[in-house]
């Protein structure tokens, strides 16, 4: 039986500690911060259920186009919902909190029912076929790393969870922050200034490059920053914050060409750095990029002979989906069961902000720079008939597709709930389907989805 040492208990450590249980390995999970990792205890789970509310104040917001109106217990009548509901901020953290815990505790209970042994502390390795844990030392025939990530810090504006936090620091708020700074436009602060602009506050967001999301379609991003503007959301672009700082019961961000910004808090969300200090690897061999990240192959083997990465801590599209999938990845190469490498033209990712933007394959920034000669197809929703029902006029489906063979190898969706419209589109990319075949299965009519089928069949008359 082989012994399997998984260092981290994220998406990628306990995904990978259920294969390998049910590849019928002995399997140790070294875990510091709680089963789950970062993503369940302090980032996707308790940040995906923050927008949830976010999405209801968004949808309460623009329900008075679609008649709905307020009236009883003190309000007057035709009352503007917007005007007429208000956030209990308290009340929405103790619920984002004990979520994430229950998402733990019922991942831990998955772990004991698979017969996982779990060994709370900080794991090192003691050469490629050990494992250190305090005074404990697990000898390993495969060992994993996920450790994942944390949140980046500037220089010098040090979070003290109370005006100057991070993404992990925000669920400690009782009361909705009057004024909040965003330093970063990345998908981590779109999300949470989309989200805290739909709950009520005011919203300033600082971006160092000339748009939000940099790293996303140009089109998509374009149709956020409209709606951010639209909701007076302060987008301040080409803006690199120098340091942010508290000064009495507020923030002070200071930019580098000199100017200031002034809040009552401020988010840093300014990138991750990978949780590798201190662990021994270097001298275990297992390489390291310049940024700390470990280096992996597309079956997530690292430089060290029967030693594994998974997760963040890779740098390897940093989601949860990939670690999940790498995790699985590693144990069932490890443990000899068949496998399949990473693919990540297959990936889809999703940016939770209101609307959602998703993504999977082929980029327009590879079509536009030469690297690809696919054709593009963009579909705007304000076209389609359920969009118009639900009062939507913001998005669109955008598909790519290869000449001559028709096979569709990207797309982009901008809608409410694109998380989901973007399901097949990466059935069509993984399976390498054809915009006809898109094309000629049935939607219902009227439905947004209606608009992929569009998207193919204006496709099919330019292959």
């Amino acid at each position: 039986m082989a012994r399997v040492v998984i260092i981290g208990g994220g998406p990628g450590g306990y995904e990978a500690a259920s294969a390998a249980a049910q590849l019928g390995g002995e399997v140790t999970v070294v875990d510091s911060d709680g089963i789950g990792g970062s993503a369940v205890l302090t980032d996707c789970v308790p940040s995906k259920t923050l927008i949830a509310t976010a999405e209801v104040m968004t949808e309460v917001e623009e329900a008075g186009e679609l008649g709905v109106r307020v009236t009883g217990d003190g309000a007057s009548d035709n009352a503007d919902p917007a005007n007429s509901v208000r956030v209990d901020l308290s009340v929405v953290n103790k619920r984002v909190k004990a979520l994430a815990t229950a998402q733990s505790e019922g991942i831990e209970r998955r772990l004991d029912r698979d017969k996982v042994r779990i060994v709370k502390g900080r794991g090192r390795l003691d050469g490629p076929e050990a494992v250190v844990v305090g005074d404990e030392r697990l000898d390993a025939d495969v060992i994993l790393i996920a450790t994942g990530a944390r949140p980046r810090i500037l220089q010098g504006s040090e979070p003290d969870g109370e005006r100057i936090l991070t993404w992990e620091q925000v669920y400690e708020l009782d009361e909705l922050p009057e004024r909040l700074i965003v330093v970063g436009s990345g998908v981590t602060g779109a999300e949470f200034a989309s989200a805290y602009d739909a709950l009520g506050s005011d919203v300033v967001l600082v971006s160092s490059r000339d748009r939000v999301l940099p790293g996303e379609d140009a089109d998509a991003a374009a149709v956020l920053e409209d709606v951010f503007k639209r909701r007076g959301l302060t987008v301040l672009s080409k803006s690199r914050a120098e340091s942010v700082k508290r000064r009495g019961d507020g923030v002070v961000v200071t930019l580098t060409d000199g100017r200031t910004v002034e809040g009552s808090h401020a988010l840093l969300a300014v990138g991750s750095l990978p949780n590798t200090d201190d662990m021994n690897l270097v001298e275990s061999g297992v390489s390291l990029t310049e940024g700390g990240f470990v280096q992996v192959d597309r079956v997530s083997r690292t430089t060290a002979r029967g030693v594994y990465s998974a997760g963040d801590c890779t740098g390897v599209l940093m989601l949860a989906s990939v670690a999940a999938m790498q995790g699985r990845i590693a144990m069932a190469h490890a443990l000899g069961d068949a496998v399949t490498p990473l693919d990540q033209s297959t990936v889809s990712a999703n940016v939770f902000t209101a609307p959602e933007i998703a993504t999977v394959g082929l980029t327009q920034a590879v079509v536009d720079a030469g690297g690809s000669t696919a054709m593009v197809v963009k579909v705007p929703l304000a076209d389609n008939a359920r969009a118009k029902m639900q009062g939507v006029r913001d998005g669109f489906v955008k598909l790519f597709c290869l000449p001559n063979t028709g096979i569709v190898v990207g797309g982009v969706v901008v809608a409410p709930r694109a998380s989901e419209l973007i399901h097949p589109i990466s059935l069509a990319v993984g399976a390498r389907l054809t915009v006809d075949q898109v094309a000629q299965a049935f939607t219902v009519y009227p439905s947004v989805s209606g608009s992929v089928a569009e998207a193919a069949r204006r496709l099919h008359l330019r292959s």
